[in-house]
């Protein structure tokens, strides 16, 4: 491939990311089952897997087992017996702090105000969800959705309830069954993208890699946003606290985008990539036009319906240029940690980091 440069036209990059999106079928649940021996111990690499979600995506019927190994809800190492024994056990968990939750929960309203403060939130978010599909049929059950996620707020000390959180877990309950994997679904969910979603650990930083990138790889666009006021880039923050969710077009786009963002590949903070890519999309129109701070924010986000396939292929192109401009060791090479120039971006670990 030839190495782009920041000159390079915004249609000639979107042309290549349109070509890479011609994806082989998703993985069906023949393949997926042939993962495993008839033990159910994994008979493959989880990196050989995980590539295989990047470039290729998961079949509805795969996707609730597979995001179960994704974020750590099932071991990666464990038997079909031990998962079974794990489900078990994340049910009874689930309901031991439900019966926490309603004893404790009398205190809770008497002494402490942002409770009932955060519960208020909740309550308001979770109304002004769309309940229906365009026929009008029932997609989720909004009062296990409250208690869902206010059992979440009480257990979690580290990523208190924020907005969009909300949409998560609706997402969770339509992906499935049981109230305890909705709930352990979102808690390891959120372990695995705190540094990328939750506001009090990740979002700042991410933001900080995105102006980076800007200012490295498009040097000419960084100027001009800078000359917009220093706060143009970081008014982006919903994008990485909703993990993108409202600029796609269906869930399963969203759905998309979490799977291949929880493989880690092809590299870690392949978020901030995504929303390089995101930003170029406007790139053209803010540098033309006379645009405001306020009017840039509000380009970005009129980015919606989008495609999640073009827009992950856009982000590997990105990928594939650091790697070319040398500040990236290549896909695989985990040797090139510690030797050499060291890499410029924190995604410089292109291996799989993710524990089980």
């Amino acid at each position: 491939m030839t190495t782009l440069s920041p000159e390079n036209s915004l249609s000639a990059r979107w042309s290549a990311s349109f070509i890479l999106v011609k994806r082989k079928p998703p993985i069906d649940k023949t393949e997926w089952d042939a993962f495993f021996d008839e033990n159910g111990l994994l008979a493959k690499s989880r990196d050989s897997i995980c590539v295989n979600i990047l470039e290729r995506g998961l079949h509805p019927f795969v996707r609730t087992e597979a995001w179960k190994f994704l974020t750590g809800y099932y071991s990666w190492q464990s038997s079909q017996d031990e998962r079974l024994t794990v489900d078990s056990a994340r049910r009874k968990n689930y309901e031991a702090l439900c019966e926490m939750y309603e004893k404790i929960q009398p205190l809770l309203e008497n002494l402490h105000r942002n409770f009932m403060e955060t519960r208020k939130n909740i309550a308001y978010d979770i109304q002004k969800l769309h309940d229906k599909d365009h026929l009008g049929n029932v997609l989720i059950d909004k009062k296990r959705l409250e208690k869902i996620l206010l059992l979440s707020y009480v257990c979690n000390t580290q990523a208190e309830y924020q907005q969009g959180f909300h949409e998560m877990v609706m997402l969770f309950q339509l992906m499935v069954e049981h109230d305890h994997e909705t709930f352990w679904l979102f808690q390891f969910f959120l372990q695995k993208m705190e540094h990328s979603c939750v506001i009090n650990i990740g979002v700042g930083k991410n933001l900080d890699m995105l102006n980076d990138l800007i200012d490295f790889l498009d040097p000419v666009f960084a100027e001009h946003l800078r000359g917009k006021g220093a706060g143009t880039v970081r008014s982006l923050f919903p994008w990485f606290c909703f993990c993108f969710q409202r600029a796609f077009k269906s869930f399963e786009d969203v759905w998309r985008l979490w799977e291949v963002l929880l493989t880690g590949k092809p590299c870690r903070n392949f978020q901030v990539l995504v929303a390089y890519s995101m930003l170029q999309m406007v790139r053209e129109q803010v540098l033309q036009e006379s645009m405001t701070r306020d009017d840039i924010i509000l380009a970005c986000n009129n980015l919606i319906d989008l495609d999640a396939d073009v827009l992950i292929s856009a982000a590997c192109l990105i990928y594939a240029e650091l790697i070319q401009r040398g500040l990236l060791p290549p896909q695989g090479d985990c040797t090139a940690r510690g030797h050499g120039p060291r890499p410029w971006f924190p995604v410089s670990l292109p291996v799989d980091q993710a524990q089980d």
